[in-house]
């Protein structure tokens, strides 16, 4: 099912999450954050959705108290430099934990998570191209159990008064491939009635192309496994009346991957009434030039993925 305007193209521009053992860290040492010249490439193939991977305990020291001035006045910074794409995706990268325990193992988890949402909606709430990610993949928990925190940062954000949109996650590291996996456990039963007052969200799933969905592996599947991966969870998302947003993907360089990356965008703009949008995984200033996924040019030169990727970041090119 196709629509008319195809969805928002993107990129994560990693770095801010770097080093997570070192909390918080030494900014420009142990992590750092997309320059204007990080961007600038992006910014030129059109892409209009930004995500930006933060660490949790850099923004907020200890939970349930105020964030750190120091690091809010450097995202700050970055939400300038990247006001050229439409949406700014603050990720809190933390899969699901905070100070190395996962929230459902925290008797206050869910109220740590509720309280860094509520305290950024109140600094963000004045800008609308700002954007909340909630959690880069939860895992290891109940999906029923992380929608009970989702709700709870939802309701915080809200009541804050920020109206940002907000970019949802499952747990099970939110895999497309898996969404509807165990029937009355999985993320599709959890949140097949998840509702948002201000009607301003998407349900973020991640998808790699390799055997295990993982994105460590050189080798892909062939496009039609990474076909079939999708299509449960998009006739998910239609079912159920949900906008998707696939959040991270990313692919190595060689032929056969590529072709794959283009199976999966493929597909993404094929049912584009359902998925608003996609970040391919990664940009970024630390990658260097052996990253196999990276799609950050090295010395002013495109990496391959980027032929596939610019194909789908234009309203009716090459279609």
């Amino acid at each position: 099912m196709a629509c008319a305007e195809p969805p928002l193209s993107g990129i994560n521009l990693a770095g801010g999450e770097f080093n997570s053992g070192r909390k918080p860290g030494i900014f420009g040492k142990d992590y750092i954050y997309p320059d204007t010249r990080t961007a600038a490439p992006f910014v030129a193939m059109g892409m209009k959705i930004v995500r930006v991977p933060i660490l949790w305990e850099r923004i907020q020291p200890v939970p349930l108290q105020p964030l750190s001035t120091a690091e809010q006045a450097r995202l700050d910074k970055v939400v300038a430099i990247l006001a050229p794409f439409r949406i700014i995706i603050l990720d809190i990268h933390n899969y699901g934990a905070n100070g190395g325990q996962r929230l459902d193992q925290s008797p206050d988890g869910s109220a740590k998570l509720a309280d860094l949402w509520r305290r950024l909606a109140e600094h963000y709430r004045g800008n609308r191209q700002v954007a909340f990610g909630l959690m880069n993949e939860p895992n290891g928990m109940a999906p029923a159990r992380w929608r009970s925190m989702v709700d709870e940062s939802v309701v915080a954000i809200r009541k804050a008064g920020a109206r940002n949109m907000l970019f949802v996650p499952g747990s099970n590291w939110t895999g497309a491939h898996s969404w509807i996996a165990g029937g009355r456990a999985s993320n599709a039963a959890a949140f097949q009635n998840f509702r948002d007052p201000a009607g301003n969200y998407a349900i973020e799933m991640h998808q790699y192309l390799d055997s295990d969905s993982s994105g460590m592996k050189a080798q892909c599947e062939a496009p039609p496994v990474i076909q079939r991966r999708m299509e449960a969870a998009t006739k998910w998302l239609r079912d159920n009346r949900h906008k998707g947003f696939l959040g991270e993907f990313g692919a190595p360089a060689n032929a056969a991957c590529l072709d794959s990356l283009d199976a999966l965008l493929k597909h993404l703009d094929a049912n584009a009434d359902v998925w608003m949008g996609w970040a391919y995984w990664a940009g970024g200033p630390w990658w260097g030039a052996n990253y196999p996924m990276s799609l950050q040019p090295v010395q002013g030169k495109a990496r391959p993925q980027a032929a596939i990727v610019a194909k789908y970041n234009q309203a009716g090119a090459a279609r």
